[in-house]
């Protein structure tokens, strides 16, 4: 007999900690220094492990950090996806993308018309939406088609890499512009107005109307943009770089290209499905294309496309009947609905989507605890409910809070994330069900980080660290006394599966851990 014909072993609680990394205390590990006694309780006295969440064994390029994004999906598919920034990178190293038939068509027409190409996305390096080293095959391409004006609409970071960093970032820009032989930089905006992803249609609006007309701060140079913030690199305010009598360098006309360089959808296609509905209106059709394939209303064609991620927990919770509850805040909802099911926005029969909203501060340093409290609560009340197999819910804090880079406000967030898994695995108890709690990847266990010219600076980016992963048991359940060695996320759908009392699905790689 297989290990996994046995009977069902029962309902539980799968419980997504953001950004809950495993690091040595030191000084600037908030997670290290918060009280955490509820979490400290449960990894001392229940089966645990440490899981990698970075790099190849999620399909990331080696060395490089996790995210939310890869995280959930690899939790979901039971196995490593090759990341789209990795797909991206081989389209680099193989040449295919400075051949890429749709690119170098749309180059050589834009040449012929004499329009212009628009590359817009985030400049930097942290490798969770973008790397500002993209461009420089973009522009390489454009260059060797005389595309007559290439315009870079700038979006600033802080918080993939250390906040401070934007104005050196600008000036690598610049410096890939020089050696690709084209492209300088028209619009400078920071991250906060141009990748909100929380429907705040107000900073989106701000950054429409800068890349499209213009409508910003006149500043003499990219550089001056970021001098000027009041708020960090994450809002830098709307910037116009002006030529020499004072006009904007760019905007936008009928005719003329966009093209989108973050590898990541989620945080720019609000952006963009708005940008271009704003150039529809306005009278201006233009060509669109993005770097790889985004999840927008407007069908924007990819240069690359996307890892098959099907046959994952979400098709094998379906295809036994198995009743799934997700809950998490507008924040982290996609990721326990649409990236956990592998990029797939259809909801099965068997799914129930729970999105907590709720107040969103501009700033979430004067609110750690988020909507926590309605989280937990819909928590509570899915695992009270008996026909519910698996609630899949995700605690955003340590990971929101986290990317502030405010080591206080983070020490708080990771606090009140502590009360809520109390209280969730005090109510998964007297349900009757078990609970496997694990970070996607790391982040409030480092909280500051090196920058380029050796000042230490806070970091409110993610990590390379494990994440730990917990199981506890329903009352009278058995489980192993520890868990296997070697975990990964891919690992996680297979355990919970076996929890379920089913095996595997055909498609995973992952194993159970128990």
């Amino acid at each position: 007999m297989s290990t996994y014909d046995t009977p069902a072993r029962g309902p539980g609680i799968l419980l997504v900690l953001d950004g809950w990394g495993q690091a040595p205390p030191a000084a600037d590990n908030a997670l290290a220094a918060a009280r955490t006694p509820a979490l400290d309780a449960l990894w001392a006295e229940y089966p645990g492990t440490l899981a990698e969440a970075s790099g190849e064994v999620v399909g990331l390029l080696p060395g490089t950090v996790g995210n939310s994004e890869i995280g959930h999906m690899v939790i979901g598919a039971g196995r490593p996806l090759p990341y789209d920034s990795l797909l991206v990178q081989q389209a680099i190293d193989s040449g295919a993308l400075r051949i890429h038939e749709h690119l170098s068509a749309l180059c050589a027409r834009l040449a012929a018309e004499d329009r212009a190409l628009h590359l817009i996305g985030l400049c930097s390096d942290g490798q969770i939406h973008a790397h500002v080293d993209h461009l420089g095959e973009l522009l390489a391409v454009a260059a060797a088609h005389a595309v007559p004006r290439v315009w870079i609409h700038a979006i600033t970071d802080g918080r993939d890499v250390a906040d401070g960093t934007g104005e050196a970032y600008l000036q690598r820009v610049a410096g890939i512009a020089r050696d690709a032989g084209t492209g300088r930089i028209a619009t400078v905006i920071g991250r906060g107005y141009a990748m909100d992803k929380a429907g705040n249609l107000q900073s989106t609006e701000v950054a429409v109307r800068l890349v499209a007309d213009a409508v910003g701060e006149p500043v003499q140079t990219a550089e001056h943009a970021v001098r000027a913030s009041q708020r960090g690199d994450e809002w830098v305010e709307p910037s116009v770089v002006t030529d020499r009598t004072g006009a904007p360098s760019a905007t936008i006309g009928a005719g003329d290209a966009l093209l989108w360089f973050n590898f990541r959808s989620d945080r720019i296609q609000q952006f963009a499905d708005r940008l271009l509905e704003h150039l529809h209106t306005t009278g201006r059709p233009v060509r669109s294309t993005s770097l790889t394939q985004y999840d927008t209303r407007t069908s924007i064609p990819a240069l690359i496309g996307r890892a098959d991620a099907s046959g994952g927990l979400a098709d094998e919770l379906a295809a036994a009947g198995l009743r799934s509850v997700r809950i998490a805040e507008a924040e982290k909802f996609e990721h326990v609905t649409y990236y956990i099911n592998g990029r797939d926005n259809t909801r099965r029969d068997v799914e129930e989507h729970i999105r907590i909203t709720g107040p969103q501060p501009p700033d979430y340093r004067s609110r750690p605890q988020m909507n926590l409290d309605q989280v937990t609560d819909a928590v509570l009340a899915a695992a009270a409910r008996p026909e519910v197999d698996l609630v899949i819910a995700n605690l955003a804090n340590i990971d929101v809070v986290g990317h502030t880079g405010d080591y206080d406000a983070t020490v708080k967030a990771c606090e009140h994330t502590d009360e809520a898994v109390e209280r969730i695995a005090d109510a998964a108890r007297r349900a009757g069900r078990w609970v496997l709690l694990v970070g996607d990847h790391g982040n409030a266990e480092q909280m500051t980080k090196t920058a380029p010219d050796g000042t230490v600076r806070p970091y409110g980016g993610h990590t390379t660290n494990p994440v730990p992963l917990v199981v506890v048991p329903a009352p009278g359940q058995s489980v192993p006394a520890a868990l296997d060695d070697g975990a990964t996320l891919a690992d996680v759908a297979p355990t919970v599966l076996r929890l379920l009392g089913h095996k595997p699905g055909g498609a995973m790689t992952g194993s159970p851990l128990l």
